[in-house]
């Protein structure tokens, strides 16, 4: 029942990123009014639950664990502005080879990771890095046209927003267990969203409802897959889980096709089969 977790998220993740592309690709809204309304609705969806599982252990409190999660807050706020960018501009489907590099990321920042520090709190498998480079030249094989590949600015950003997602959830492991993953989302958005306002200042009054409910159901996307993947983290393991949540950018160029009408080609038919296969081994072997 807990696998389940990773699969709900794969199935947010895909969801969540269609929306977010049908919002971000309107004239008005620009990446930091995004940004800034994006983390509001999240930590808005997240108070009702805040008062139930609300958990912060005292080693969370120490000089070196809040630094690690201050440099977890920097990361994201990063992170989240690149990939932004890269969505206002590009298709979803052109973008998902770079976007789909952050499980693979997660994976070699893991291993190297587990080499300083605590290895069980990261996995070493053979079976698991050997079909996440597999998948990972899929991806780069899917982005290719005309034998040479197109890292246009837009790219290039989801591939350095992807690293630095990548980045930010290896370290956010490291303190994991220290709080409820419920908690330890709500601090997280709560801090981006407060750094966001202060430093961009949006101006909000541009965005009409059906945005402002639009944006707020992509909240409510982030929190289940956050959270799922928090969960999964703690119960499963980062490297388990990450494999598993390779799925989420199967869903993306189903969801793409259908809801934005952006036409699939062959490549991210084969780059989708090459994933599921490498999972599929994965889990199995």
């Amino acid at each position: 029942m807990i696998a389940l977790y990773p699969i709900l998220g794969a199935l947010a993740l895909g969801s969540g990123t269609i929306l977010e592309r049908s919002v971000l690709r309107k004239k008005k809204i620009k990446v930091t009014l995004y940004q800034t309304l994006s983390f509001l609705s999240i930590i808005v969806c997240l108070l009702p639950f805040i008062y139930f599982f609300w958990r912060v252990d005292p080693s969370a409190l120490t000089s070196t664990n809040i630094l690690i999660f201050a440099l977890v807050i920097l990361v994201a706020t990063t992170a989240n502005l690149f990939i932004f960018y890269s969505l206002k501009w590009e298709k979803v489907t052109n973008l998902e080879p770079a976007r789909v590099l952050e499980p693979l990321f997660t994976i070699l920042l893991a291993l190297v990771f587990s080499f300083f520090i605590d290895s069980r709190l990261y996995e070493r498998n053979i079976h698991i890095i050997i079909p996440a480079l597999i998948a990972a030249l899929a991806l780069v094989f899917s982005h290719i046209k005309k034998h040479h590949l197109t890292f246009n600015r837009y790219f290039i950003s989801g591939i350095i927003g992807s690293f630095f997602f990548a980045l930010e959830l290896v370290l956010s492991r490291l303190i994991l267990n220290f709080y409820s993953p419920i908690t330890f989302y709500f601090i997280r958005c709560s801090a981006i969203f407060l750094i966001s306002l202060i430093i961009f200042r949006p101006e909000t009054k541009i965005v009409d409802k059906k945005i402002g409910w639009t944006i707020f159901i992509t909240g409510v996307i982030w929190n289940v897959y956050r959270i799922a993947l928090y969960y999964g983290y703690v119960q499963l393991g980062i490297i388990f889980t990450t494999l598993i949540m390779m799925l989420g950018p199967i869903f993306i160029y189903i969801f793409a096709n259908k809801f934005l009408k952006e036409k699939l080609n062959w490549r991210n038919i084969v780059a989708s089969f090459v994933i599921i296969a490498c999972v599929v081994y994965a889990l199995v072997f």
